[in-house]
């Protein structure tokens, strides 16, 4: 009579987070932190020249600043990363802007206003730009980037839905300079929670990337420790797709080199990318990008609407509702990104963003009718839903290289930020309105929609590179 069978069943396994996603919470907590100043030249720019009598070109030109440093501190900023680490770089561009936003409250002259608001939180929020989404999503993350660059995009349009009604409420009663003091509490607020639960790599836990597959025996894992998928174009030579002329000097060095000068890799990389069509098509509509968003809608939309009659803090709380519905739209654009074309999707965005630009003069009032409610949500679904289909061609495109080049793209974005933002008050100043302003984006976005869709289409499926048995 044999023994009764006493075999346990094995307990069944209890699955826990991954704590890429663990990272990808705190990421979003230090955009929402960084996002404050974002809400606050349009709101504060009407206190200031009340107060002071500075022109709206003088401010123009600090906020100006602050997109251009915004911009050119991102490719470097990612390199940075690479070179520091994610944790120790955020927490320090965490503090500058804090810094920036405290000494705002003491300036009596125009050049200090240029250096608060224009060079120290310029360089935080350079540091916290786009490009980090990308940078933690390609790390992290081995599927889903797409939908993770767009959660955390949106991280910066909740900033912007948070701290907008509090900073117009403040400027107005107590005064702008509480306003100031609220941008730097919010992002000093996120420093512990980055430097305790920020991780710089999976690497550094001792876990792949999510979604990631064990290496197996005499192979390779589908994803590195870096969150990169195998085959996902890690090199690129002049026979892969995507990447037209750009010739064996990608297929040299387009793995990352981590713990080179994080300055010469920034610079090498836009030497590598400038070669490639592709390249300069993402940098003509992100530039446009930025012009029709952080640079006219963001620092002028509300000193437009108070030319109409418009309350400051009723156009802020129509700037807050652009944030709102941008949450959303990035995050559904994240999703699309990750089944449809790129390039088509971004040539939808921006043809819609160009209609809307194009009939705001008309709906500029003293009071809020319906057809402004209706541009507010359309605008705010399309606001930065250009990022994740523009980061996922830098990373179809340029494998290694993707989150740096990403980095300089995004500089085009700001440049063209800062041009339109100076550009807008210097119309403001000789014209009495934005008018003309306004008509000139439209007609931008119609250009960006055609760049976008003249990508090639064999970029967004490079091929595969080969994985030794």
């Amino acid at each position: 009579m044999s023994a009764p069978d006493t075999t346990l069943s094995p307990a069944p396994v209890r699955r826990r987070l991954h704590p890429a996603w663990t990272v990808a919470a705190v990421a979003f907590l230090a955009l929402v932190g960084a996002a404050g100043f974002r809400a606050a030249p349009g709101v504060l720019m009407i206190p200031l020249q009340n107060e002071f009598g500075w022109s709206t070109t003088v401010l123009s030109a600090a906020v100006s600043i602050n997109l251009v440093l915004f911009g050119l501190t991102a490719p470097f900023a990612a390199a940075l990363m690479e070179r520091f680490g994610i944790r120790a770089v955020t927490a320090v561009a965490l503090m500058l802007i804090g810094a920036g936003s405290a000494l705002t409250v003491l300036v009596t002259q125009s050049w200090q206003i240029l250096l608060t608001w224009g060079l120290l939180i310029g360089l935080g929020t350079g540091s916290m730009a786009l490009v980090f989404a990308a940078t933690v999503a390609n790390t992290w993350f081995a599927k889903s980037r797409g939908l993770v660059i767009g959660i955390l995009t949106a991280g910066s349009a909740a900033g912007q839905l948070v701290f907008l009604p509090f900073i117009a409420q403040l400027a107005q009663d107590p005064g702008w300079r509480q306003a100031s003091l609220l941008i730097a509490a919010g992002a000093l607020a996120v420093v512990p929670l980055v430097l305790k639960f920020l991780k710089n790599s999976p690497a550094e836990i001792g876990v792949l990337p999510y979604g990631a597959a064990p290496a197996a025996a005499g192979g390779t894992a589908g994803a590195d420790s870096t969150g990169r998928e195998a085959g996902a174009h890690e090199t690129a030579g002049p026979e892969s797709a995507g990447t037209e002329a750009a010739g064996p000097e990608i297929a040299a060095h387009g793995v990352a080199e981590p713990r080179r000068n994080a300055a010469v890799r920034a610079l090498q990389v836009l030497k590598r990318a400038s070669k490639v069509r592709t390249f300069w098509a993402l940098v003509a509509g992100f530039a446009i990008c930025g012009a029709t968003t952080n640079g006219l809608i963001g620092t002028h939309f509300i000193p437009s609407a108070h030319d109409h009659g418009m309350p400051e803090t009723t156009a802020a709380g129509l700037l807050a509702v652009v944030g709102l519905f941008d949450i959303v739209g990035t995050i559904a654009s994240g999703w699309l990104t990750d089944r449809f074309n790129p390039r088509i999707l971004l040539a939808v965005y921006y043809q819609f963003r160009g209609i809307g630009l194009l009939v705001l003069p008309l709906l500029l009032s003293a009071t809020v009718q319906p057809s402004m409610i209706v541009f507010v949500v359309i605008y705010g679904l399309d606001w930065v839903a250009t990022v994740p289909p523009t980061a996922a061609i830098c990373r179809q495109v340029f494998g290694a290289d993707g989150s740096v080049v990403f980095g300089w793209v995004f500089a085009a974005h700001q440049l063209g930020a800062a041009a339109a933002a100076l550009a807008a008050g210097a119309v403001r100043d000789a014209t009495g309105q934005y008018t003309y302003a306004w008509f000139a984006a439209a007609a931008m976005c119609t250009i960006a929609a055609v760049i976008s869709a003249s990508i090639r289409k064999d970029a967004r499926k490079p091929e595969s590179v080969p994985v030794p048995a």
